[in-house]
């Protein structure tokens, strides 16, 4: 019997070293958070979130970049994810705010995971067939910016974690909730980072940087916070008539109540059609 019995065709199999280092690296960011913040060191944490953010950013382009996409590269990202942006969020802002409010406090805490699993399940399942521009539910990035922007703020201006532990676990739940919601968020996907701008535009991208850098938590928690509020605000605007499913639950028909762009209702379209 042949020794390369484990190689099918004689062909190598591997897994692509630049891509996973980026994942690897958003990994190794969160899991310094969780021991940062057992360490009570919040704002080490809150920030190792953001800089895993940063690296879950980076690695998905640049392995489209260097045309190295996997499968392997797909679920490791995702189980990274869970851990960065799941786990690590909610047990920072257990350990900084929610630790004193008891079984409340972990059932907040366990709320934001099993809503981070479950959107990123519902993601994966959908990656064919959801419309590029919007997010189904808060992505779990913005969800963890927000949970840990918030005890970033809270450790930078001296404000004890006990203090605002109602607050907190309210904020910690609705993240949660968030990402399994039907609300449709932009994904910013169909913006044209090729294309030329104005001079106007880079300006305003240095304004912006430079207000970030002047408060950066409080910024950055701001930022987040309006992005999450943005996805009910819009969801509403653009249906003619709120349902459940616009809300929570199975949404079999895609942007068939909603009107975008002056775009007419696809359902009321087919049956227009139909009487004609």
């Amino acid at each position: 019997m042949s020794n390369d019995s484990s190689n099918t065709n004689g062909k190598r199999r591997g897994i692509y070293l630049l891509p996973n280092l980026f994942t690897t690296a958003g990994l190794f960011s969160g899991f310094y958070a969780i021991v940062a913040s057992m360490n009570e060191r919040f704002v080490e944490a809150a920030i190792a979130i953001f800089i895993a953010m940063i690296f879950d950013g980076l690695d998905g382009r640049v392995a489209r970049m260097t045309n190295t996409e996997s499968d392997f590269g797909a679920e490791f990202d995702s189980m990274a994810d869970i851990v960065s942006f799941g786990m690590a969020p909610a047990l920072v802002m257990y350990n900084y705010a929610l630790a004193d409010l008891g079984k409340l406090g972990w059932l907040a805490a366990f709320i934001f995971v099993a809503g981070g699993a479950l959107r990123l399940a519902r993601f994966n399942t959908n990656l064919g067939s959801s419309d590029k521009r919007y997010f189904q539910g808060l992505a779990i990035p913005s969800a963890a910016a927000i949970v840990s922007g918030l005890v970033w703020v809270g450790s930078e201006y001296g404000i004890e974690g006990s203090d605002i532990g109602g607050i907190a676990a309210i904020i910690t739940i609705c993240a949660g909730l968030l990402m399994v919601t039907n609300f449709r968020y932009h994904s910013f996907k169909d913006v044209d980072w090729k294309g030329k701008v104005s001079f106007l535009v880079i300006l305003v991208i240095v304004l912006a940087f430079v207000i970030v850098a002047t408060q950066p938590s409080l910024v950055l928690f701001s930022i987040f916070f309006l992005y999450a509020l943005s996805g009910p605000v819009f969801t509403i605007k653009n249906v003619k008539k709120l349902k459940l499913e616009h809300v929570v639950g199975d949404d079999d028909d895609d942007d068939a109540d909603f009107n975008q762009d002056g775009d007419v209702d696809k359902k009321q379209k087919k049956e227009s059609d139909k009487d004609e």
